[in-house]
């Protein structure tokens, strides 16, 4: 077990006792230092590395076809809290069993992966708190950077 998945599941053991949102608890703890929203958006963007755009739509209108299977990125920061999207991206099945978005920080349990990406997660957890930032500030229209709900 790598010291990153360590940190997560310790994490993810904590987390049972975080505030719940959307009935799941948030993931409250970071996986690394403070994220960049620059760094986020350029992850978010990537079609190599974060895939988001694959099945979400974004306010990042420099890139073309963007997914419709999943919400919008669009006011993120407004629905859920860092917690809450820090978990979506870690667990995405503790909102929904049947999502087809994959767990950006597990490295078992998997079928037929490439060599390269074998014991690897998508995401280091630095990353993740990249995207966690960039996804934190995009907010609703006329709202205030707080922390949301």
């Amino acid at each position: 077990m790598t010291a990153f998945v360590a940190i997560m599941v310790a994490a993810l053991t904590a987390a049972g006792a975080a505030a719940a949102q959307d009935g799941v608890p948030s993931l409250d703890e970071p996986l690394a230092a403070p994220g960049d929203p620059a760094r986020g958006r350029a992850i978010v963007a990537d079609r190599q590395k974060g895939l988001c755009l694959l099945c979400h739509t974004g306010p990042i209108p420099e890139e073309r076809f963007q997914g419709s299977l999943a919400p919008s990125l669009a006011g993120a920061g407004s629905r859920w809290s860092r917690g809450a999207l820090r978990r979506r991206l870690v667990d995405p099945r503790a909102f929904n069993p049947d999502t087809l978005m994959p767990s950006y920080a597990r490295t078992e349990g998997f079928t037929r992966v490439g060599a390269a990406w074998a014991g690897r997660p998508i995401l280091a957890g630095q990353d993740i708190e990249d995207v966690v930032a960039y996804l934190a500030a995009l907010r609703e229209p006329g709202e205030s950077q707080g922390e949301s709900p």
